[in-house]
């Protein structure tokens, strides 16, 4: 039986891949690194230390992980202010299922991102947990960001659903036990080896329903 949902923020409810993707890439390429076209899906589901050591080292950016990390969250923070890409159907599907479960929220987004996503989108007092990857020891696909949240919730992981779009989400969320919904990205589905982890396959959040979640390890 489920008992509370967790929802992940970049892709579910944020068409943000995209834009972190832009502001990551002009950045290295601005400071004379070596962008790859494997970049954006290594990063993906990273914690902020973990992607700025990345564009350090492996992209070769002449600045320090702090500096990067500095830099590109403050870039992030203006792109969201000049547009939020909130997905369509997010505020009505969080709305749909806080009115039945207790809601977390376990992001691989900066802390200042998700409070103002989160603000910004009118749903902050939707979630009654919420969590940056940075705040655990590792980011996705390890299952740690996901099981803070569920301890903060007080409800066993094999109890919960978690909302995903990634293959390194999906991971993490079944690493930790949980019930996995998948949505996949548009721009970086996961591989097939990691969408069959997900308990659900749905095409869009308007097919994220109560009547799903609770079909769910029923």
């Amino acid at each position: 039986m489920i008992e509370a949902v967790i929802f992940d923020l970049d892709g579910v409810l944020l068409q943000s891949e995209e834009v972190w993707d832009r502001v990551r890439e002009q950045l290295t390429r601005e400071t004379g690194g070596k962008w790859h076209s494997r970049a954006s899906r290594d990063m993906m589901g990273m914690s902020s230390p973990e992607w700025s050591r990345y564009m350090s080292k492996k992209l070769a950016l002449p600045m320090t992980p702090e500096e990067i990390n500095g830099e590109v969250v403050k870039r992030m923070e203006l792109a969201y202010v000049d547009h939020l890409p909130l997905i369509s159907g997010a505020h009505e599907a969080v709305d749909r299922l806080a009115a039945g479960w207790p809601l977390g929220l376990a992001s691989s987004s900066n802390r200042s991102l998700i409070d103002k996503a989160l603000q910004q989108a009118e749903l902050n007092d939707r979630f009654q947990a919420t969590l940056s990857s940075e705040e655990v020891e590792r980011g996705k696909p390890h299952p740690d960001v996901f099981q803070e949240v569920a301890r903060r919730l007080g409800v066993e992981p094999r109890h919960i659903a978690a909302i995903e779009d990634s293959e390194n989400g999906v991971r993490s969320a079944y690493a930790a036990g949980m019930a996995v919904v998948l949505i996949p990205n548009i721009s970086f589905p996961p591989g097939e080896e990691a969408a069959a982890l997900a308990d659900a396959v749905l095409d869009n959040l308007e097919q994220l329903t109560t009547k799903l979640i609770q079909g769910l390890r029923a």
